[in-house]
């Protein structure tokens, strides 16, 4: 795959004309932005039930069809809802690659979402039992893990040198010898099991909430089979204390999986913060945070 990251803006008008052209009969329907955007995707509501999905840059074009594939498979193992394609839209003139007609799922992302100490406890294990009944998807068909989706799933030696340049450039109040320390522990085990079915990125943005409860993951285009360790970082990504606990009590993995987690939320840590420094915005949960809760 085509390693091209230049993100292109993608606007309402884009969007717009996009369905227009594609898909007339709900070309009438209101659209607009989605309050919290990903970075891989810009979506947009369209009436009360659809969505448009529009990779924001080629590195991010596979995405559309491997998700054409393999939700429907997926979907149908999992209590929580994810997202359905309604439609492929295809590579045109206005954009040169696939974009997605979805179902609109309806709930607040935590991102956006202040929750009681209860409600994150009872998050944590939400998560939990989405993540272990992922895992149990027969798996052997799936995608493995590559640069269709950076890897997830996959070893982090990938990530090896992008990591201690971080370390190596950013003024950070932790001690580099002991992040390093994480680091290295995290790369010295790998997954010797059969391969699981990752998301590849639980994180706030893409998981939402009805009553405080978690109703429905979105965005799978990071989805791929391998190591489970990447879907596990919102132990410090956002859960704190006895949310930890709980998160990681609930599921079955060993002592080694959990360093490998800690490994892939170190270097999200890390690579947000040096794309920080170059003046992309921070998200909403603050790496500062996360390396704290990493090098307790």
């Amino acid at each position: 795959m085509d390693a091209d990251n230049t993100r292109l803006e993608i606007t309402c008008d884009l969007a717009r004309a996009l369905v227009a052209d594609q898909f007339p009969l709900v070309a009438p329907l209101p659209l607009k932005p989605v309050s919290s955007q990903g970075w891989d995707n810009a979506t947009f509501r369209l009436g009360d039930e659809l969505s448009v999905r529009i990779p924001t840059a080629k590195c991010y074009a596979a995405q559309p069809l491997k998700e054409q594939e393999w939700l429907p498979f997926l979907s149908p193992h999992l209590t929580v809802q994810i997202p359905q394609q309604i439609a492929l839209g295809l590579p045109s003139a206005r954009i040169a690659w696939h974009w997605s007609l979805c179902t609109w799922r309806e709930g607040a992302p935590l991102l956006d979402t202040d929750l009681s100490q209860e409600s994150r406890k009872n998050l944590a294990l939400d998560l939990a039992h989405f993540i272990k009944e992922l895992h149990q998807i027969e798996a052997k068909d799936g995608p493995p893990a590559g640069l269709h989706n950076f890897w997830r799933g996959g070893s982090l030696l990938h990530y090896d040198t992008d990591v201690k340049d971080a370390l190596m450039v950013l003024t950070l109040p932790y001690s580099r010898k002991t992040m390093l320390a994480i680091w290295e522990d995290a790369l010295s085990s790998s997954w010797e099991h059969p391969p699981c079915w990752v998301h590849g990125d639980v994180s706030v943005g893409n998981l939402l909430l009805q009553d405080g409860r978690l109703s429905a993951v979105i965005d799978f285009g990071c989805m791929g089979v391998g190591d489970p360790a990447c879907d596990l970082v919102m132990a410090w990504t956002y859960f704190k204390g006895a949310e930890t606990h709980l998160f990681q009590h609930a599921l079955p993995l060993d002592r080694k999986t959990w360093s490998r987690a800690k490994g892939w939320a170190l270097w999200k840590a890390l690579i947000t913060l040096q794309a920080h420094e170059k003046g992309a915005r921070l998200p909403g949960m603050s790496p500062y945070d996360t390396l704290e809760r990493l090098i307790k």
